[in-house]
């Protein structure tokens, strides 16, 4: 399993379902239906993608060799 961090490349809105769906080995359209279904449960889910947003850093990019 890769680190969590939000990827630059195929986030949407924020990256957090991306960065979930690359630790766990899934398809990010995948997770964020996951998401979708899991907010028609009640619960916290928005407040969690909130704090997931804020809390994730965001992914190191390839800094350029001089």
């Amino acid at each position: 399993m890769s680190a969590l961090a939000r990827p630059r490349d195929g986030r949407w809105i924020g990256g957090v379902c991306a960065a979930l769906a690359r630790r766990f080995g899934m398809s990010a359209n995948t997770m964020r239906v996951i998401f979708v279904v899991s907010c028609l449960l009640p619960g916290p889910q928005f407040l969690v993608y909130l704090a997931l947003w804020l809390l994730l850093p965001n992914e190191k990019s390839a800094s350029a060799a001089w």
